[in-house]
């Protein structure tokens, strides 16, 4: 049987070849994947002691709080220590040549000045050994056209950008400190002072030749105290090595989740593939069963040849991840991502794992075609009949898979009211399995109502395509369901990504009542920016959004002429009287209180007066939904003048233009290169911008187990043009041209295909819904959105990719002469 089996794969290579192709397809995902991220983890371990190549020891605070400089000079007073300095990160702003804000995420270093504790790698010139003195990293002063010597303007939180002279350019690439921005390094004492900072991240140290380290830690720990904590400089690399590996870990679990859904898409058209291949040998095992062979015999030879397959598939799947994994690395060099490692790694494991995964996918999922293919009668060899019948989904599969559809789809309408993010994620499960359970009885029903356009308008070519569709009812099910995983996850990602959009452009309509906005670019608004700017006599309104919490309440600063603007309703008293002493209340935290209009409120030992009662849509933040008091920007600052906010909202002034508001706004920035000016639209597409990002991101890795889909449509028409081939002959006899066989192939491809994409948008549109209605009863103000577009075009390329999968099947239905093929058995 086993020479048997081995040679019947051969000699059936070409009918297994696409269902080969989809085993090739995942196990390349999953190598590349696991691939890239092992070089990734190398070039973790090799970067993790970059800026500790002279550190001994290091002080760190227990608590994670500052450490103040003066525990700097306490620790290098201790003996045996050659050297101690504090290291600061931070953010910043860097003024390019032509006075604009350096783009990109500025990283902010205090660099140490004694040599023993120095580790950066030096391009040209020298590091910053006193005040005044700052070098960037290489890229930036070539992109910029710095020279040595010239004075560069760093700007950050405590206040306006300040000269510094450059004294060298360092390497920082492929580092934890680069992060697609500029470098920035200055001695601490000019790290503290631009930052606003009170203290150090941490304190290098270095020891002495000859003196012992762990009796150097014990000295420092008493020197420090209780609250801090000395680390080896063993420790320092294995926390910084595993807190890398970590987030890698994130990573690879994020991409496995796709690759699995890629697998199981793929373990659908496998699955499908020896179903109808089984099918196609009725008589040939019914012919071994009648010479004696038994039902263990063929099931044992069934599942040798998808383990054969497995291999052979797995194999190239595995060569074809490694050019897949260099691909990604390339591809991440040049975008500039900070994200890639160490050069390319292909390790043992990997490729194993790879061949045994792809090799089992493909033996579970030839495991129930094998044993049906097992049941067939030794009678059936005396039969004409070449191919098993047909046969529908019983009704015991059918009716638990109507249960199942329906539960999944009340348990979607359900989870917004139950206020349960569990049910949203069981219902489209559930929904999912449901129309795999019930897809015996749907797709073709979905089939012929999409077939009738195709039936009226090409006539008889429309209704052989339709009936050869719907003719084996579970053929087609498996087929287009291959089809709803992939393009449902897809659609719920773009369905969920526009309405995730069109929520957060509202939420800016509420909450941004002026033309521009001021942004601080990864840290608070400078402290004295609000004030330059509200001197400004072309600006009318300058607002700097800030707020804190106070016993469960928000207290939140407002400007008389904004705070009207952003409110859903006034419920008793006039907004607009909001000012000294005067504050509005938010309905939740009135009724909690029991305050009316004109009720004493304290807030911070201040007495205020209740002037409206007001709603809005506003989330709350670190208090419970409602628990608001908003404030005059006087009376805010009075109570919290150390409160900084991240935006500040600017209008211009009565009679002034919008251009003539810019420039004095810019004017202004030119000096604070921490923050970021932008109109209501460019504020809209920043914060819309990760969702645009992530969303390409999903859709080109779901894309792959869409491919997947479209290659068990090609290969379900491919078998099934070696199944029909005697009847494509008769058609061809009896007048049906090559063009019209061309036809009936494609109609059925693309209604095929067309089935799995409907189901596969409503169930994707479905789970985004319910999401949506979920977020809109927690707080948020989102609705469901359908881009039209989008899904319109998921649709078309689905059904134009199956059409032009239908080539390959048609060309080999009319590949050989009619004559011959009348005579196939």
């Amino acid at each position: 049987m086993i020479r048997l089996t081995l040679r019947s794969l051969r000699a059936e290579a070409l009918r297994m070849l696409l269902s080969a192709l989809a085993v090739v397809l995942g196990v390349a995902f999953v190598a590349g994947t696991m691939m890239f991220v092992d070089g990734m983890r190398a070039g973790a371990y090799a970067r993790a002691g970059t800026f500790d190549r002279h550190t001994d020891l290091g002080v760190y605070s227990a608590g994670g709080e500052l450490l103040p400089p003066t525990l700097v000079d306490r620790v290098r007073a201790v003996d045996g220590v050659a050297a101690a300095a504090g290291e600061l990160t931070n953010t910043a702003g860097l003024l390019g040549a032509d006075g604009r804000p350096v783009l990109g995420f500025t990283t902010l270093v205090a660099i140490p000045t004694e040599a023993a504790l120095r580790s950066y790698d030096v391009v040209a010139g020298r590091l910053p050994d006193r005040a005044g003195e700052v070098v960037l990293d290489a890229p930036t002063v070539a992109e910029e056209g710095f020279s040595l010597g010239t004075a560069i303007r760093v700007g950050g939180t405590g206040g306006a950008a300040r000269p510094y002279t450059l004294v060298g350019t360092v390497d920082v690439a492929g580092t934890a400190r680069d992060v697609g921005g500029p470098f920035v390094g200055l001695v601490g004492s000019d790290a503290l002072a631009l930052t606003g900072e009170r203290g150090y991240g941490r304190i290098m140290v270095a020891a002495r030749p000859g003196a012992s380290v762990a009796a150097l830690a014990d000295e420092l720990r008493a020197v420090a105290g209780g609250d801090f904590s000395v680390k080896s400089r063993q420790q320092i690399l294995d926390e910084a090595v595993e807190d890398a590996v970590r987030n890698l870990g994130m990573f690879q679990m994020l991409l496995l989740i796709f690759v699995g859904v890629a697998m199981v898409v793929a373990g659908f058209v496998i699955a499908n593939t020896f179903a109808i291949v089984l099918a196609q040998r009725t008589r040939r095992t019914a012919l071994l069963r009648l010479i004696g062979a038994t039902r263990r015999q063929l099931f044992g030879a069934a599942l040798l040849e998808s383990a054969v397959l497995g291999l052979v598939a797995s194999a190239l799947g595995v060569l074809l991840g490694v050019a897949l994994a260099g691909g990604i690395q390339l591809l991440m060099s040049r975008l500039d991502v900070p994200v890639s490692g160490g050069s390319l790694t292909v390790t043992g494991s990997t490729a194993l794992t790879s061949l045994l995964l792809g090799t089992a996918l493909t033996m579970c999922a030839a495991l129930l075609p094998a044993w049906r293919g097992t049941r067939v009668a030794p009678v059936a060899a005396l039969t004409d009949a070449a191919v098993q019948p047909s046969r529908g989904a019983g009704r015991v599969r059918l009716s638990f898979g109507a249960l199942v559809l329906a539960v999944g789809v009340a348990a979607l309408a359900g989870a917004a009211s139950a206020g349960q993010v569990l049910l949203v994620a069981v219902g489209g499960v559930l929904t999912f399995f449901g129309i795999v359970l019930f897809g015996p009885v749907l797709v073709p029903a979905l089939a012929r109502v999409f077939g009738w356009p195709a039936r009226r308008v090409l006539g008889t070519i429309g209704e052989l395509a339709v009936a050869n569709t719907v003719r084996n009812p579970r053929r087609v099910a498996a087929t287009a369901t291959a089809l709803v995983i992939g393009i449902g996850l897809v659609s719920a990602f773009v369905v969920g990504g526009r309405s995730t959009k069109d929520g957060i452009e509202r939420s800016v309509d509420a909450q941004i009542g002026t033309d521009f906005v001021v942004v601080g670019i990864g840290q608070d608004l400078p402290a004295a920016l609000a004030g330059e700017l509200a001197a400004r006599p072309e600006l009318g309104v300058v607002h700097e959004q800030r707020s804190t919490v106070v016993a469960d309440v928000e207290i939140r600063a407002a400007d008389p002429a904004l705070v009207a603007r952003t409110l859903r309703g006034v419920l008793a008293g006039d907004a607009h009287r909001v000012g000294p002493g005067q504050v509005l209340v938010h309905r939740e935290l009135a009724q909690a209180r029991g305050w009316q209009v004109g009720s004493p409120v304290t807030v911070g030992g201040r007495s205020f007066r209740v002037a409206a009662v007001v709603t809005d849509d506003t989330p709350g933040n670190g208090a419970p939904a409602g628990h608001v008091i908003d404030m005059a920007d006087a009376d805010f600052t009075a109570l919290f003048p150390d409160q900084r906010g991240v935006l500040a909202e600017i209008d211009p002034a009565a009679r002034v233009s919008a251009e003539r508001a810019r420039d004095a706004i810019e004017a202004v920035l030119g000096s604070y290169p921490t923050v970021n000016l932008m109109d209501q639209g460019a504020y809209k597409k920043m914060l819309t911008g990760t969702v645009d990002m992530m969303l390409a991101l999903v859709t080109a890795l779901l894309g792959l187990a869409v491919v997947i889909a479209l290659v068990g449509v090609a290969n379900t028409l491919s078998l099934s043009v070696v199944e029909r081939t005697r009847e494509n002959a008769v058609l061809r006899a009896v007048g049906l041209t090559r063009g019209r066989m061309r036809a009936v192939l494609a109609v059925e491809a693309g209604l095929m295909a067309l089935v799995g994409a409907v189901l596969g948008v409503g169930l994707g549109t479905g789970v985004s819904a319910s999401a949506m209605a979920l977020l809109a009863r927690l707080g948020g103000d989102f609705h469901v959105v359908l881009p039209l577009g989008q899904l319109g075009l998921i649709l078309g390329v689905a059904v134009l990719a199956a059409l032009l999968a239908s080539v390959l099947p048609a060309r080999r239905a009319l590949s050989r002469p009619v004559v011959e093929a009348l005579a196939d058995q």
